[in-house]
């Protein structure tokens, strides 16, 4: 049969706030374990929780950009269950009455553009974190509390690499809010995802399977393939999916059984007696909105139509809000926007990654970069020579004007001292000048090459060329 898989995700997002969703502790990553907690957030008897109201704001403001509804009224829940790293045995959550109900994002497939469901977001606290060692299992409680929402897609996506895109859609636009960092590898970001086959174009859906622990969105993606496949390979050998929770093993790029709907818990849910309900009137929401900045999309369309950009281009350079500030600001100091997109994309992003570092940490300030192009324009440093120099830029921060100083950088233009140069070249390269004259031209890039090494790259390359052409 031909099978096609049915995909839904459950993204839990921390959202950047200093403090709890429901007391003062601090919420800083790396702490000394349980040094950020009180006594709301251990569950100490007969302490109440008092509501973060940024945590909200933040919260609405995702939503809006999630093209959600806002309920006007919405509630918490207590969601009860017993696991070690839970103090109170029940985890304060929104169950019936969400913050925000029937969104979507737009994701590109197959160069299609799809809009992808959100059936919910909803506000929750962050359980504490368990850590297996061979002499037993500790508990770290900073995280009891931590404001987390919940974004619940719909069961419409079609593949692992729908999946896949609907992740980084929603994390660029998360980072575009600076609602989150979404870093994966500290917990800001985490995915379960509900996964089900049935025979292609059937209206039913196959029994699911909930797939947990993934620490990135490349595990995501090979998770659900796994899984995936391992639906299909049972129903071909007449066999039943069991409805079950099933963890991912990174090291043995495999699920394992976790838990069956038998063993599942029953949550109770009921409402949270020491919360008032919420309600969010229109002029709050109208006020959040005011905050919402020129998202990822809209921003690589307008780069298009406006700095003239490949798709490509524009897609990397508005990937990130601050990469796409730092070369705005550049843009507007020097108006060559396809210049300094290619020295932003081959130069500097490079050394960003080699380094493992944001465009907020770099040193080169975008009126640095400008004055380097600046010089090559004058005809005071080559192409080759200011590769050289955004890499002195990239480590000291220094002006570039300054370095070629220090470095004596200073591009060769005079053209008797490029001249002794090239009779040089000519004399040791007998046999390349010959194949030029016999025809073969593509042999002058070679002969360039070697005028600039031996220059170490300081020779006017118009003015080698020109020479060159000339002496032969």
């Amino acid at each position: 049969m031909d099978y096609e898989p049915v995909i839904g995700l459950e993204v839990h997002v921390q959202l950047a706030t200093k403090t709890k969703l429901f007391c003062g502790c601090r919420t800083t990553f790396g702490a000394p374990p349980n040094s950020q907690t009180c006594p709301v957030c251990l569950g100490f008897p007969g302490v109440l929780p008092v509501l973060n109201k940024e945590v909200v704001e933040l919260a609405i403001l995702s939503a809006i950009a999630l093209n959600c509804t806002i309920n006007p009224y919405s509630r918490f829940s207590r969601k009860n269950y017993f696991y070690p790293d839970l103090p109170k045995a029940y985890q304060i959550s929104q169950y019936d009455l969400p913050l925000a109900k029937d969104g979507w994002v737009e994701i590109s497939s197959g160069g299609k553009i799809r809009k992808i469901g959100i059936i919910r977001v909803h506000l929750e606290e962050d359980a504490g974190k368990l850590i297996h060692e061979d002499s037993g299992s500790l508990v770290d409680y900073n995280r009891c509390g931590i404001p987390l929402i919940e974004i619940v897609s719909s069961p419409m996506l079609r593949s692992s690499q729908e999946a896949y895109e609907y992740l980084n859609a929603l994390k660029d636009i998360l980072r575009y809010l600076r609602v989150s960092d979404c870093n994966m590898e500290e917990g800001s970001l985490r995915c379960d995802a509900n996964v089900s086959v049935r025979e292609k174009d059937a209206e039913g859906f196959g029994t699911k399977t909930e797939v947990k622990n993934m620490n990135s969105f490349k595990a995501v993606k090979q998770a659900l393939d796994y899984e995936i496949s391992r639906q299909i390979d049972l129903l071909e050998k007449g066999r039943r999916v069991l409805q079950e929770t099933r963890l991912w093993d990174e090291r043995e790029s495999r699920t394992h059984g976790m838990r069956t709907k038998e063993e599942a818990h029953d949550y109770r849910y009921f409402p949270e007696p020491d919360l008032v309900p919420l309600s969010i009137n229109p002029e709050w929401v109208n006020k959040i909105s005011k905050r919402l900045p020129e998202l990822p999309k809209d921003r690589m369309n307008r780069f298009l139509k406006e700095y003239g950009l490949p798709e490509y281009d524009a897609l990397v350079l508005t990937s990130s809000r601050d990469l796409a500030d730092y070369y705005e600001e550049c843009v507007r100091l020097y108006n060559q926007p396809k210049v300094i997109s290619n020295w932003i994309m081959t130069e500097l992003l490079a050394l960003l990654k080699e380094d493992g570092i944001e465009i907020t940490q770099v040193k080169i300030k975008p009126e640095h970069l400008i004055s380097m192009l600046g010089l090559i324009d004058k005809g005071v440093i080559s192409g080759k020579i200011a590769k050289d120099i955004i890499v002195h830029m990239f480590r000291t921060g220094k002006d570039p004007s300054l370095i070629v100083e220090e470095k004596g950088l200073v591009q060769i233009t005079d053209e008797d001292e490029v001249s002794k140069v090239i009779d040089e070249v000519i004399l040791e390269n007998k046999k390349a000048v010959l194949e030029y004259k016999s025809g073969k031209t593509k042999v002058m890039g070679f002969l360039v090459g070697q005028v600039m090494k031996k220059t170490e790259g300081k020779a006017n390359p118009q003015i080698v060329n020109k020479l060159l052409r000339e002496k032969i």
